[in-house]
């Protein structure tokens, strides 16, 4: 597969996230937990960084850790869905319905890598 059949995203993820990514020898991402409808993809390196730094440090359900993870997609999968504009230009992201995480993860292409991580200064 080419550079032009796959799109890079990324996604910040907490540690219990991140434990299941690995249980899933870093193929899948997690099912959603029930208050959580949508999952989430970001299309830019500085946004995962901007949740993943300044939110799920300070958050008691990512235990204090903020991870930021890239991964390839399928192109072809992806135009299936739009891309969400949520703030500035940088904060871009696909809503993937929980119900279509399973699907989406078949099409994740190579393994999901940890490219930073973010704890707490004090």
């Amino acid at each position: 597969m080419s550079d032009k059949d796959v799109v890079t995203l990324y996604r910040p993820v907490g540690q219990a996230e991140l434990d299941l990514i690995m249980a899933s020898d870093w193929k899948a991402f997690p099912p959603r937990l029930e208050f959580q409808p949508i999952f989430y993809p970001v299309l830019s390196e500085e946004y995962a960084t901007q949740i993943a730094r300044d939110w799920n440090t300070k958050d008691p359900n990512s235990g204090y850790a903020g991870y930021v993870t890239a991964f390839e997609v399928e192109r072809k999968y992806l135009d299936r869905y739009e891309i969400h504009t949520v703030g500035s230009r940088v904060h871009q992201e696909y809503w993937i319905l929980a119900a279509d995480l399973n699907e989406f993860n078949l099409h994740i292409v190579g393994a999901i890598r940890v490219i930073a991580e973010y704890f707490p200064s004090s």
